[in-house]
């Protein structure tokens, strides 16, 4: 947006009509979805819902232009895991080289 808006901030523009049908959610959605749940929890605490909101709020327009709504909850997680010195980068990114390639646990 070139009015000063930041580009999460829609409200009062004419973006076009809201599809307001319900669909599936994938198990990916589930899962993400689940684990914010989990995060936040009161017994976990590993962050909170606004810190979510603030990590992606701080993705760059391309990012949050580009990338679909739970990858950008994901890579928020990700910062916020790191942020909150829950993993640190070097531990997070063996465990995603794990999963992607397949390893549980």
């Amino acid at each position: 947006m070139t009015d000063g808006r930041a580009m999460h901030d829609l409200g009062g523009l004419d973006l076009g009509p809201i599809d307001r049908a319900e669909h599936p959610r994938t198990l990916y959605e589930q899962r993400v979805d689940a684990l914010v749940m989990l995060l936040t929890s009161p017994s976990v605490g590993a962050f909170k819902v606004d810190a979510l909101r603030r990590a992606i709020e701080e993705f760059s327009r391309a990012d949050y232009e580009h990338l679909p709504y739970y990858d950008r909850w994901m890579q928020a997680i990700a910062r916020l895991l790191v942020e909150q010195r829950v993993l640190d980068q070097a531990e997070l990114d063996a465990r995603l080289a794990a999963v992607a390639g397949g390893a549980h646990g």
